[in-house]
């Protein structure tokens, strides 16, 4: 199989709350990049695939909380793909910070990030 990703996506864990409008599901999530995350939750089935959401979660030991808003790409036996269409300059360095932290490699995650600006031109 080709391998289409081009961001590095790092294990974390970490719970959410994934809101779609009067909608509230708990979620744990799986793994996250600069450009999307991967949830999981036995509730999954009650968001809409075809409308936007809102996720939520704290770092632990934390008092740090990250918001973004998010597409749903697929959702597979519990599983839920999201890219994030929308998040706050706050979120997105603690986002980059963890990232750093675990790539290991500068290069690369600048590349990245050149890699999401070019992508946010487009949009």
């Amino acid at each position: 199989m080709i391998e289409r990703r081009r961001f590095s996506r790092i294990v974390y864990q970490a719970i959410a709350v994934v809101s779609q409008g009067e909608n509230q599901v708990e979620a744990s999530v799986k793994d996250l990049s600069l450009h999307g995350l991967l949830l999981s939750s036995s509730q999954s089935n009650q968001l809409d695939l075809t409308q936007p959401i809102e996720v939520k979660f704290q770092l632990p030991e934390s008092d740090i909380s990250i918001e973004l808003k998010g597409r749903i790409i697929s959702e597979e036996q519990g599983l839920t793909r999201v890219i994030i269409e929308h998040i706050d300059i706050d979120s997105i360095s603690h986002i980059k910070r963890i990232i750093e932290l675990n790539v290991g490699d500068d290069q690369l995650l600048h590349r990245e990030i050149e890699q999401l600006s070019d992508l946010a031109e487009y949009s």
